[in-house]
């Protein structure tokens, strides 16, 4: 590997992606005695290698320090960078993040395997280590974890190998090369484009480096190499077969097994002898404890491998007992039918890109548990190892997915078309590279009982080669199942996916699919696509969880926005997606589609996706609730049931009880709960929260809950009329009375002073209460096109124009009614009226007769601005956070408070966000508590934020919007749903939007805030 063109010829060689890589094994842990193994402590045979290394980068290839990797070489211009770690966050190269095009399009003309020659960044690695003495005549290796794309290495300017994949280990024998006393010299060579990168074109950032972690290891002269736990089940579930398969290099040997049970009881032994290299053992179980994400239970199998009756190795390995198969075309974990809750999860950290930490490994796992999920696609490589140990600890089903996506080499533009650049099709070049990468998933990943299907790749097209992958991982594991979307494009090779599985299909697709007598179960391993304001209309899917046995759920997309830090102009920090590093060609801000933002600061979406996976549907009646228990194995009588009577704002009955319900059961549970009449709306409340403290929540944490609503007795009061004066000039009009006045402009047909205690509220001409039709446009408006569609509505709001003026004196007020054109083709109006009474309650009616040949509307209602200083909203309505027409469930009716601006969601592009529905009412106040109070006839649509529609519209990035002057109101009969079936077309449902052919007409109060 000595000249440039033979690293070129090396990384342009589909048939060579591994120069003297060891095979891959099972990620067990090895010790020299059991106690240690048991003790879980730091592995004496295994140095660690992070940390600050000497650094080079290099454009390209061909301008690589040359011998770097020598003795001798002199790296004393070498600079510094820690590893793991990307390079492009380090300060070298630019982060560049596209979807399924490459990111060579529109520089250079290639087709696979050919990469970039004049930029292709490269990235030399230079440190020293010392073998540990007590390591004296035993084997040294390395281990790479990963490291994108591709590299070489050497060790005391010695050739070792190269690799390929970059997301599972690669690891050489170094004992030829090193030196047993003293410094050795370890040098690294890291590609960011090679073959490897034409199947490694998922929708993310692309970054390089070595970004897992590094470490030296060695083993006993007898060690073993290799273990496959699987586990059978028999006699209806109660008794288990745990299998285990042996590897050992070295002398004759026996391996002697306990397996013990949680609490550490020993439930089963055995030994065997290891014959030509391997073993295999069979242990029984009775009355075993299942593995499930409900109930993730581990036994410890305790290995201690002995040559002539002397321990030379202890092994533990924890071992979920579980049975994952296909039950009359259904698919079943433990005999029960598995429907997953599930979400897309890309490693990501918006500091550290896919060089994710343990900690916030740890946070994603604790928050998806708290949160109703109980299933994650590893999409689409292979995660860290410890992330699955997490799932197994915590319970959440897996599927692991193969490293590979050729996506740009068959889909352009949204057209689908097989080319000749396809890959891996059903091209012989491409076969072992991508088998290569499957075996290394597998055999690193095969003993975490959290894996229940094995995934072929995504969005790479068909073919032999991919239905040849399927086929290795079946002979392989008999123990899982296989998944892979792509032969729903491509249906030559159909029986490559054991289920089918479809990307953001609609529900009526999937009852077609299903009402016509499948042979396979469906799951949508992505849906719901949650781009900035988004999951709209998620519950329609939940939904066919119980009208199809062989809907089996589906994975939500996805998880965490891939958004990294950076800073503006300024010098101040925020969170940057697609061109704000000057990466093109890029595809801009559809890298951030999570459901938590990149700082994992939690989305206001994840209240809708928690309530829409709660395990238990409660539909709350007269004395108690209908409850259907969701869970498999869990019985209700696991979690304690909370009741609660609202009567306003105050609790007027509570009470808690604990209830058998068996799983999949449903039943009405009798609660005691007594209701009368009242002229308050009451709220009774239904909750299943957690018994007792769990790994991931504290006792006490909310489930799930139902509610009823019960409406108020409203009985009608009569006021007496107060002192009021009207004042009617050529151009103004005014009434005037105790602590308060209002003030209308004949000319500009709208209202131009509101004070309330000689505290004025209007602030701002243009919405001074207007008609508005418009919201700032969310991404999934964008990618349906709706702002072009409905552009109309836009300008109807800025610049509509009063037609007409009424006015009419009456003895309790005064009323005065606009007439607004609104500037739309074909011509519509709206009236509003205004009543303003002799105590200062302004009751406004607006009412719209519809119109044919118009676009639909983003929304019905009135916006006002107001000074700034009135910035704490409290509404009764849905809450706590956000919710739309499409988005509800998952919110509880109550009465909430927060800032203004905390309404202002944190999607990376500013956009609709902070709405509310079900308002009964909402008052926004100073620090003095004055403020206005707006309240509906029926309960409105509503939000409170300290910028337009049109700002926000207007804002590429949060940093853009300027500084807050005030506080817009926006009272809505209505606002569209957000949609969310996908981000590049679908639209809402249509009863979530508002067609302008049809009448429209809602009234509401604003009066000063009590």
């Amino acid at each position: 590997m000595k000249t440039s063109q033979d690293i070129q010829a090396l990384l342009t060689n589909p048939e060579i992606f591994e120069i003297n890589r060891l095979k891959a094994h099972s990620d067990h842990r090895y010790y020299q005695t059991l106690e240690e193994a048991m003790n879980k402590s730091e592995m004496s045979w295994r140095q660690c290698l992070n940390g600050e290394w000497l650094f080079k980068y290099s454009e390209n290839v061909a301008t690589r320090p040359e011998g770097f990797e020598a003795l001798e070489a002199d790296c004393s211009d070498f600079e510094k960078i820690l590893v793991p770690g990307h390079i492009q966050l380090q300060g070298y190269d630019k982060p560049h993040y596209v979807n399924t095009q490459y990111a060579w399009d529109g520089h250079e003309e290639l087709k696979p395997p050919y990469i970039p020659v004049k930029y292709n960044p490269t990235a030399s690695y230079v440190t020293y280590f010392e073998v540990p003495a007590e390591w004296n005549g035993q084997k040294v290796c390395i281990s790479f974890q990963g490291v994108e794309t591709a590299f070489n290495v050497w060790c005391n300017g010695e050739y070792v190998g190269y690799s390929e994949d970059s997301f599972t280990p690669s690891e050489f024998d170094l004992t030829e090369y090193i030196n047993r006393e003293g410094q050795n010299k370890l040098a690294v060579q890291v590609y960011k484009w090679s073959t490897g990168s034409w199947l490694e074109d998922q929708d993310f950032w692309r970054l390089s480096g070595i970004f897992r972690d590094v470490y030296l290891f060695t083993t006993p002269t007898t060690h073993i190499e290799d273990l496959f736990v699987k586990t059978h089940l028999k006699n209806n579930y109660q008794d288990a077969t745990v299998e285990v398969e042996f590897n050992v290099t070295g002398e004759e040997s026996t391996i002697v097994a306990n397996l013990v049970d949680a609490q550490g009881r020993r439930v089963s032994a055995g030994t065997c002898d290891v014959i030509d290299g391997t073993a295999t053992l069979s242990l029984e179980v009775e009355h075993a404890n299942l593995w499930s994400a409900e109930h993730p239970y581990l036994y410890e199998l305790q290995l201690e491998l002995k040559v002539n009756g002397e321990v030379v190795e202890a092994v533990c390995q924890r071992v979920g007992i579980r049975e994952f198969k296909m039950i009359d075309k259904v698919m079943c974990i433990n005999g029960k039918r598995i429907v997953f809750r599930g979400v897309n999860r890309h490693e990501f950290s918006a500091t550290y890109g896919r060089s994710v930490t343990k900690e916030e490994m740890e946070w994603d796992v604790k928050f998806l548990k708290e949160h109703n999920f109980n299933s994650v696609r590893t999409s689409h490589y292979p995660n860290a190892s410890y992330f699955y140990e997490l799932c197994d600890e915590y319970g959440l089903y897996m599927i692991d997915e193969t490293n590979l996506e050729t996506h740009g080499t068959w889909q352009r533009m949204g057209a689908v078309e097989e080319k000749d650049v396809t890959i891996p099709n059903g091209r012989p070049e491409f076969l072992e590279i991508i088998l290569d990468r499957a075996k290394s998933m597998l055999e690193r990943d095969k003993n975490h009982p959290s894996i229940v299907i094995w995934s072929c790749g995504n969005e790479s097209y068909g073919g032999e080669n991919l239905y040849k992958m399927s086929q290795y991982f079946r002979d392989r594991d008999n123990t899982r199942l296989v998944h892979y979307e792509g032969v729903f494009w491509d249906r030559r090779f159909n029986d490559t996916s054991d289920m089918e599985s479809r990307m953001y299909a609609k529900v009526p697709e999937i009852r077609e699919f299903l009402d016509n007598n499948p042979e396979k179960p469906f799951i949508l391993c992505e849906y719901t696509h949650a781009m900035g304001n988004s999951n709209g209309g998620m519950d329609r899917y939940i939904e066919l969880e119980d009208e199809y046995e062989m809907y089996q759920g589906g994975f939500i997309w996805d998880y965490i926005d891939q958004a990294l830090w950076s800073k503006d102009r300024y010098g101040n920090p925020y969170l940057a997606f697609g061109g704000d590093f000057g990466d093109q060609p890029t595809d801009y801000n559809f890298c951030v589609n999570g459901i938590i933002y990149a700082n994992r600061e939690v989305s206001p979406k994840i209240q809708a996706i928690k309530g829409a996976y709660q395990p238990f549907a409660i539909e709350v009646k007269d004395t108690g609730a209908d409850i259907y228990n969701k869970h498999c194995f869990t019985d209700l009588s696991e979690y304690v049931i909370k009741w609660q009577v609202e009567e306003g704002d105050q609790v007027i009955a509570s009470g808690e009880t604990v209830e058998k319900l068996a799983p999949l059961s449903k039943a009405f549970i009798d609660l005691g709960i007594n209701l009368t009449s009242s002229s308050l709306e009451q709220v009774v409340t239904v909750s299943v929260c957690l018994k007792e403290a769990t790994a991931y929540a504290e006792a006490g944490h909310e489930i799930a809950f139902g509610q009823r609503v019960i409406e108020a007795v409203k009985e009608e009061v009569k006021r007496e009329v107060k002192e009021f004066n009207i004042a009617e000039g050529d151009v103004n009009v005014g009434i005037n009375g105790d602590g308060f006045e209002v003030i209308f402009a004949k000319n500009l047909g709208r209202i131009v002073s509101l004070k309330y205690d000689g505290v004025e509220y209007i602030h701002q001409p243009n919405l001074s209460l207007m008609p508005s039709f418009w919201r700032a446009s969310t991404d999934n408006d964008r990618g349906n096109q709706a702002p072009v569609r409905m552009a109309q509505w836009k300008l109807a709001s800025l610049y509509a124009f009063h037609e007409n003026m009424e006015i009419n004196r009456r003895v309790d007020g005064l009323e005065v009614i606009f007439t607004y054109n609104l500037n739309t083709m074909p011509v519509s109006h709206v009236v509003v009226k205004y009543f303003i009474n002799s105590y200062g309650q302004i009751h406004v009616t607006m009412s719209y007769n519809g119109v044919e040949g118009l676009p639909n509307m983003f929304k019905f209602g009135m916006d006002l601005a107001i000074p700034a200083d009135f910035d704490t909203l409290t509404w009764r309505g849905f809450g706590p956070d956000e919710t739309y027409a499409d988005r509800e469930f998952g919110a509880r009716l109550g009465t909430f408070t927060n800032k203004v601006v905390d309404n202002v969601a944190g999607y990376v592009i500013p956009q609709a966000c902070g709405n509310h529905t079900g308002v009964r009412f909402a008052t926004v106040t100073n620090e003095e508590g004055k403020g206005l109070r707006i309240s509906g006839e029926t309960p409105l649509s509503f939000s409170a934020l300290p910028y337009s529609a049109h700002e926000l519209e207007a804002a590429y990035h949060h940093y853009e919007l300027p500084p807050v002057h005030k506080t817009v109101l926006s009272i809505n009969l209505k606002e569209m749903g957000v949609g969310g079936d996908d981000s590049w077309g679908a639209r809402p449902e249509e009863c979530f939007e508002i067609p302008a052919n049809q009448n429209y007409e809602f009234s509401f109060v604003i009066e000063a805030a009590k």
